[in-house]
């Protein structure tokens, strides 16, 4: 147990004294040259804890009071330039009756009353159930019920095109149509 199995012996192409030379004169360990940087120091970088070095991640500089910027760097917080304050709604600037995945109401409308016997106004808004239904009564009965389907799709069409509350006025899921 005398020997450090994990300890690392110097290169001594390096030019530090390998571990059978001859240790220095003065009091310091085997293997090191007083006269030599110290390990790190040989790339620009300097020892850790050593005065003037770089604050490690989440650390103020020496003599700087807590809450102070770093200098280069602005102070943080909410007050940030060219942005407003959320309103009592949320995100600032966006309309909340504004909805991005609302679905047209005059788009199902108009698809409702042109081709509505084939039900695309119903796979538009959501209803793939109703719209394959309308679609294979059209086809399968090559046409011959076509005109009956194409009045359903004519008034549910318009009646998408009026109403403003109730079934007509929302997509599948549950989401009001914008005008």
């Amino acid at each position: 147990m005398s020997e450090n199995p994990y300890q690392q012996q110097p290169d001594p192409s390096q030019g530090y004294p390998a571990s059978g030379d001859a240790a220095p004169a003065s009091g310091a360990a085997p293997g090191h040259d007083p006269q030599q940087a110290p390990y790190g120091e040989a790339y620009g970088q300097q020892p850790y804890g050593t005065p003037g070095a770089q604050p490690g991640y989440g650390e103020a500089p020496q003599g700087a009071a807590y809450g102070t910027p770093a200098p280069g760097y602005p102070q943080q917080g909410y007050g940030q330039p060219g942005y407003g304050q959320p309103g009592p709604y949320g995100q600032p600037g966006v309309d909340p009756a504004y909805d991005p995945q609302a679905k047209s109401r005059l788009a199902a409308g108009l698809l409702g009353i042109l081709v509505g016997s084939l039900g695309i106004h119903r796979f538009y808004l959501g209803y793939t159930g109703i719209g394959l239904a309308m679609l294979l009564v059209s086809v399968l009965s090559l046409g011959f019920l076509a005109p009956i389907v194409g009045i359903w799709g004519l008034v549910e069409g318009i009646l998408y095109l009026t109403s403003k509350s109730g079934y007509y006025s929302v997509d599948s899921t549950g989401r009001p149509l914008r005008a």
